[in-house]
């Protein structure tokens, strides 16, 4: 079966599409408050082609805390790498290789891993070809610190110059780690990519969904049944639940495209501060709890604090031969 992406390419053909709906109908930001948003963001402005578009860098000290996590409890090896990571990729995606074979996060034999956190916000909660990604954040271990990168979608015509800022960030890694991702965030991305006529590195990299063994961790039916429309393996609750830290102001999931209209028709970037701190909030969760899930992956039974946790652990590991 063909995916959206490859049918994409072939109506495109040759030639480069140059509005689609969302154009016709949101004008760029309002020019005078347009200087104003790398400023405002924390940012800074970057230009590819005569396009302008933002980057926001932060980066995390070893000693900073997630609750009661800190970032250096969760760090990864020298190589950049935890051990047994390669079990959380599934059956399908090559995560069951022989006990003492090569990572399949490792590109090459010439140098250490860099696995690569991706969360994305967008303009439609749903997906699909009229959603665009107006922030890409990304996020890596290096140098004992935690490094998170935001592409902000300054204005709709900028999108071919901030998706080549990602594709050069994408092209140093050799893995990918996301929340969900694979049934959003990366059709998502590959179809923006795929529309301007451009090649999402991401795609050729090992990806581990961290939702999946997180359900077969740390899911709680009995939760969910008490709460009625929770979920026990959003990450936020898995944040809340397994790092102690609960977000203060957290903007909601549901406001996050209107916030970005509203950017649009007026701009004024400053609503989005809380939109681009919540993207930030979910990277730190992803990474941190990716370093957790693999440090008890290594540790094996005497990691668990609980028997669903226990039993995950044990079926990841006789999934990988362990």
């Amino acid at each position: 079966m063909t995916s959206l992406a490859d049918r994409l390419r072939g109506v495109l053909g040759g030639t480069r599409p140059t509005e689609t709906p969302l154009d016709r109908v949101a004008p760029a930001p309002a020019a005078k408050n347009l200087e104003a948003v790398a400023e405002t963001l924390g940012g800074e402005w970057h230009e590819e082609g005569g396009h302008r578009y933002v980057v926001v860098n932060r980066s995390f000290a070893p000693g900073y805390r997630h609750g009661r996590v800190a970032v250096a409890d969760a760090m990864p090896g020298n190589d950049g790498l935890w051990p047994r990571l390669e079990l959380l990729l599934g059956p399908s995606a090559g995560g069951t290789p022989s006990p003492g074979a090569a990572s399949p996060f490792h590109a090459d034999d010439t140098g250490a891993g860099h696995l690569l956190f991706v969360d994305l916000e967008t303009t439609g909660l749903a997906g699909g070809a009229g959603s665009y990604a107006f922030l890409v954040g990304c996020a890596w271990f290096e140098g004992a610190r935690l490094h998170v990168r935001q592409f902000f979608l300054s204005s709709f015509g900028s999108e071919a110059a901030m998706l080549a800022g990602v594709a050069r960030m994408a092209g140093r890694a050799t893995g990918v780690v996301t929340y969900n991702g694979k049934s959003f965030d990366l059709p998502l991305l590959d179809t923006r990519f795929s529309l301007n006529r451009m090649t999402l590195p991401l795609l050729e990299l090992p990806h581990v969904d961290l939702l999946h063994p997180a359900r077969r961790l740390w899911k709680d039916p009995a939760f969910e049944a008490r709460v009625p429309g929770a979920s026990s393996c959003k990450l936020t609750s898995l944040e809340r639940t397994l790092c102690g830290f609960e977000r203060d102001g957290d903007v909601p999931g549901f406001e996050i495209p209107g916030r970005y209209f509203g950017y649009v028709r007026s701009g004024d970037a400053r609503p989005l501060e809380a939109v681009l701190e919540h993207n930030r909030l979910d990277l730190v969760s992803l990474a941190l709890l990716t370093g957790m899930l693999a440090q008890k992956l290594e540790s094996g039974a005497p990691a668990a604090v609980s028997a669903r946790e226990a039993l995950g652990l044990g079926r990841l590991l006789e999934r990988g031969g362990r």
